[in-house]
């Protein structure tokens, strides 16, 4: 899935709640913060391996996925509201990375 048709089946999926009223860039915003601060204490106290051996348990890891979704779809919806295309901040940002950290 690319990030224009996820963005339409996020969009979608809210619009047919009625959520769109709430959706401000800048609730957007505190709500992608508030969800990747859930997916962080998942990893609160644990050290790498620990994470990685406790993602071994599928329960575990489709919690860590559910949090990680929840961020991508605020920023996916926080993009949409202003207007951002994703597929092509992605692309240029890429670039930019490449230019900034070249392979040695």
């Amino acid at each position: 899935m690319d990030f224009k048709e996820l963005e339409k089946r996020v969009v979608a999926f809210r619009d047919a709640r009625g959520w769109a009223k709430y959706h401000t860039p800048k609730n957007l915003a505190i709500s992608a913060a508030v969800e990747l601060g859930e997916l962080l204490e998942h990893f609160q106290w644990e050290g790498d391996e620990e994470i990685l051996k406790a993602v071994k348990d599928p329960a575990k890891r489709e919690a860590i996925g559910d949090e990680i979704a929840d961020v991508v779809i605020y920023l996916t919806l926080l993009a949409h509201e202003l207007g951002v295309d994703l597929d092509e901040a992605m692309e240029r940002k890429l670039e930019k990375n490449g230019r900034k950290y070249p392979v040695q």
